[in-house]
């Protein structure tokens, strides 16, 4: 644990949280699906020059190009789209600590649909876990409960959350050769072409059935130049180095302090200071993920 290999594992949850903190300040600029598409789409031409090859005829995607089509949609075009769509009613604090229960969640999808065991540890966990996403909905009160009326916003988190997990068990068993996922930028270009093009339809639905409007100006600019390169390309690169470290545990466990950064940054651009709920919350979700997480294998982080 050098200084080095802190810094690689504290820029991932810090430019995840400021993901969410910037989507929620661009909401009233951009429709949501375009903000997806538009981020996406920059990253994909700031790729093209470090992998661009992986997408010539002959390359070994295309004997699998389901699998990423798959993971495309699961990972960016729903994932992203939804955690957008979310900050349209619901502050960055919110989406985050409800998209930091993906291990509680991955243990259920991975026990329904892809035969997982499951410990002791993971179901106390998982209890753990669902009491702090119970706190996140209810506000911290919890007489709440007995007429629970969730915002849009967390509706569409808990859906992304979990969508998200079935795109981790996919990463969990890979059936793309160990070169391809050795080369970071490769693999996230795949990922990304594929991703891009449901986003692009995703895009297209919205303009077609609703009434979308687009103020563009240096404000929507530099939000979209930031979340394309420091949240899609810069943290991913930083959270791959920070494996080869110290080993994917140790790193999605930096992964869960994405809430506090957010409530910290929250606070300083968004004027959204954090409750004691919040804490609350986040003590419960961290602890329900340190048991679930006992003796298993760590759980793809969030491209956020």
């Amino acid at each position: 644990m050098t200084p080095s290999t802190i810094l690689l594992l504290l820029v991932p949850p810090i430019l995840w949280a400021g993901n969410a903190v910037t989507g929620r300040l661009v909401h009233a600029l951009v429709p949501p699906m375009t903000f997806n598409f538009l981020r996406w789409a920059i990253a994909l031409v700031l790729l093209l020059p470090l992998a661009g090859h992986v997408l010539r005829p002959g390359s070994e995607i295309w004997p699998l190009w389901r699998r990423f089509a798959v993971m495309g949609l699961l990972g960016i075009g729903c994932y992203n789209a939804l955690q957008y769509l979310a900050l349209q009613t619901s502050e960055p604090i919110n989406t985050t600590l409800v998209g930091s229960s993906m291990p509680v969640w991955m243990m259920v999808v991975g026990t329904l649909f892809f035969g997982a065991k499951v410990q002791r540890s993971q179901v106390l966990g998982a209890l753990l876990s669902i009491c702090g996403v119970l706190v996140v909905l209810c506000r911290g009160e919890w007489q709440q409960l007995l007429a629970l009326r969730l915002r849009p916003g967390d509706v569409f988190m808990l859906l992304a959350t979990v969508l998200w997990a079935f795109y981790s068990w996919m990463l969990v068993r890979p059936r793309e050769s160990a070169t391809l996922r050795a080369d970071w930028s490769a693999f996230l270009l795949t990922q990304v072409a594929f991703g891009s093009a449901w986003a692009g339809l995703f895009t297209a639905a919205e303009w077609t059935f609703a009434s979308p409007r687009i103020h563009w100006g240096w404000p929507l600019a530099a939000a979209l130049l930031f979340v394309a390169v420091g949240p899609s390309i810069v943290a991913y690169r930083c959270f791959g180095a920070a494996i080869g470290r110290v080993g994917p545990s140790v790193a999605s466990f930096f992964v869960n302090l994405t809430p506090l950064f957010a409530a910290l940054l929250s606070a300083a651009f968004l004027g959204e200071p954090p409750h004691l709920y919040h804490a609350l919350a986040f003590a419960l979700l961290v602890g329900g993920i340190v048991l679930a997480s006992a003796r298993r294998t760590a759980v793809a982080a969030p491209e956020a």
